[in-house]
């Protein structure tokens, strides 16, 4: 009997010891886990967090202001003027012109002095807009305005001396503009007269010429010029 329970005892140490060593064991297993877990953790805040960081210093640090004076796209309305549509003679032809741009968009229309319409479309506003002639003029008006104007703002200040910008007009005509060197604007080789006059939403610049490509301007034959 004495053995017995001799044996029973050291069968219970043994039990015990193994399960205190199981439980050893899953102890070690979880500290590492949890260390691995922190780790991840703080890999995962400083991902998230460094690019906060980034923002912040960028927010709080002196950056240069950046000029928006020369930009193609700046609105007449941040622009100063000191000519509109009302106080300079484009004459009725180039009112035409201008009128049949919405004038709560960004456009620049380059429209033809009274001399250059009549000099080379031979439209003058004393028979060009009678009862008669009227849908005929209307449509050699809209076919230049296709050709000169052009969907943004293009103030005369952005076009540099002697370099060339390049634009393109409603119809896909392309416009050629730089400066002289006397600060005249140029387009595809015609001079203006008069730059920056605005009608709302749209920029005039007045020339000395029509702009138009050469298929129209054939259909405007020499024998008829005076």
């Amino acid at each position: 009997v004495e053995n017995s329970e001799h044996i029973s005892q050291a069968e219970v140490f043994k039990q015990v010891h193994q399960i205190s060593l199981t439980l050893e064991f899953m102890e070690a297993l979880y500290k590492k886990w949890r260390r691995r877990c922190l780790s991840r953790i703080s890999i995962y805040l400083m991902c998230l967090l460094a690019p906060i960081l980034c923002l912040l210093c960028l927010i709080n640090s002196e950056l240069p202001e950046v000029s928006l004076s020369n930009s193609v796209t700046e609105s007449p309305r941040n622009l100063t003027f000191t000519k509109t549509v009302e106080g300079v003679g484009l004459g009725e032809l180039g009112d035409m012109m201008v009128a049949m741009l919405p004038d709560d968009l960004a456009f620049t229309v380059f429209v033809p002095s009274e001399e250059a319409f009549g000099r080379l479309l031979k439209l003058r506003s004393h028979d060009s807009l009678s009862k008669d002639r009227l849908n005929e003029t209307y449509a050699v008006v809209s076919r230049v305005m296709g050709f000169s104007a052009v969907p943004r703002h293009i103030p005369s200040k952005v076009i540099p001396l002697h370099k060339e910008m390049t634009f393109d007009s409603v119809s896909g005509f392309r416009l050629h503009a730089w400066k002289d060197l006397d600060g005249t604007l140029v387009v595809n080789g015609i001079r203006s007269e008069i730059v920056d006059i605005r009608k709302a939403e749209i920029i005039v610049h007045k020339m000395d010429g029509v702009l138009m490509d050469a298929e129209f301007e054939q259909s405007f034959p020499p024998d008829y010029e005076d």
